[in-house]
């Protein structure tokens, strides 16, 4: 396995459609071990690989059960909505709200071959959908309702700890 670079916004690869798997090969399983590996050295909860330079249908997903590894993800259905602060691996010290579906259900190949389908919500439904954007060239800038600063939010939380203890 190795660490990755990410690409950061403004790298046109980002803005690309990203094309199927049709093959499972040795080469799309290292591909896969890199992205965790890789997102889990930049902290995220999820990576795409155009985000390294790869235009494949590949994503890969921890919220903290272990990562998931998806292939030709397809969204079969969602429900609700929720609007959330957002950030991207590939565009640094940036968060801004975004809405997206409470609950996604997608359908997938695994790195075995097999179909899968894989229901979210909250956190995991927010990733599933961010990443998938990533595959057809969508960043969640494009989806900004409003920007968030970083420094503030991290401000109030060390007020909130403070007033705790």
């Amino acid at each position: 396995m190795a660490l990755r670079r990410i690409r950061l916004e403004g790298d046109p690869i980002l803005r690309k459609k990203s094309r199927p798997i049709d093959e499972i090969n040795d080469r799309i399983q290292v591909l896969l071990d890199d992205m965790v590996e890789t997102m889990r050295d930049a902290e995220g909860v999820g990576l795409a690989a155009p985000q390294v330079g790869v235009l494949r249908r590949a994503v890969v997903i921890d919220v903290g059960e272990g990562p998931i590894k998806i292939i030709n993800p397809e969204i079969i259905d969602e429900e609700g909505t929720k609007i959330d602060i957002e950030g991207c691996l590939s565009v640094p010290n940036k968060a801004g709200k975004v809405e997206r579906p409470e609950r996604v259900k997608i359908k997938y190949i695994n790195e075995d071959g097999e179909e899968v389908i894989l229901e979210g919500e909250g956190l995991l439904a927010k990733a599933i959908c961010h990443e998938i954007d990533h595959l057809d060239g969508i960043l969640y800038t494009d989806k900004v309702i409003e920007y968030v600063d970083l420094t503030a939010e991290e401000d109030e939380e060390t007020l909130e700890e403070e007033e705790e203890s």
